[in-house]
């Protein structure tokens, strides 16, 4: 059994998504050969960050749309795909918007979006202070901002009642009030999944 295929099932997510994770696998490697997506170099560091991006699917699994259908996500500060091309290969029925500035990892999104015919994923050049639609029902990001900035600036790219969630690699103390963790294991490491919820009033 592979990493991914336990990591699949550990996370009650169908076997049958693990080819097209090889396939992002495998182009994600070919173009951070030529282009700086990430500083994961290797197939194990990528898997790593795969299998970290994969713990956000469960939740969103979950999350209600308010008054649209699907449930539109925001990811700022997409970079390489992590986690919003994961999210769209195991959540089709998902709409994700992918927010990443720099043009060669814009171009990397759009190129995913098409070899892997991602018709819910719709990767944006925009910066997050051009972005115009602040209404999602879920915003998240992984490791472009400083934690307790990030859910502060989510708050506002979410509906009332919708959710901003991050990445804790480090337990923090300061984090807002109202924040929840949602905690699991990355290999021996230990992260979590923050949640701060927008109130409906």
């Amino acid at each position: 059994m592979t990493q991914l295929s336990s990591t699949l099932a550990a996370l009650g997510l169908p076997a049958t998504l693990e080819p097209a994770l090889a396939a992002f696998l495998r182009l994600f490697l070919k173009w951070n050969r030529s282009i700086n997506l990430s500083a994961a170099r290797t197939e194990p560091d990528l898997i790593e960050h795969i299998v970290d991006s994969l713990h956000v699917v469960p939740y969103l699994r979950t999350q209600p749309a308010s008054q649209t259908s699907p449930l539109r996500v925001l990811d700022v500060g997409a970079g390489g795909g992590l986690p919003s091309v994961i999210a769209a290969i195991c959540l089709p029925d998902v709409h994700i918007t992918a927010l990443e500035p720099v043009h060669k990892k814009h171009a990397f999104l759009r190129t995913a979006a098409r070899e892997l015919a991602l018709s819910n994923l719709d990767p944006r050049a925009d910066r997050i202070d051009d972005h115009v639609p602040r209404d999602y029902d879920v915003a998240l990001s992984r490791a472009t901002f400083d934690l307790r900035e990030w859910l502060a600036l989510g708050l506002t790219c979410v509906r009332l009642g919708g959710s901003v969630l991050g990445f804790e690699a480090v337990p923090r103390a300061d984090l807002p009030p109202g924040t929840t963790r949602h905690s699991y294991a990355l290999g021996t490491k230990q992260r979590a999944l923050v949640e701060l919820r927008r109130p409906l009033s």
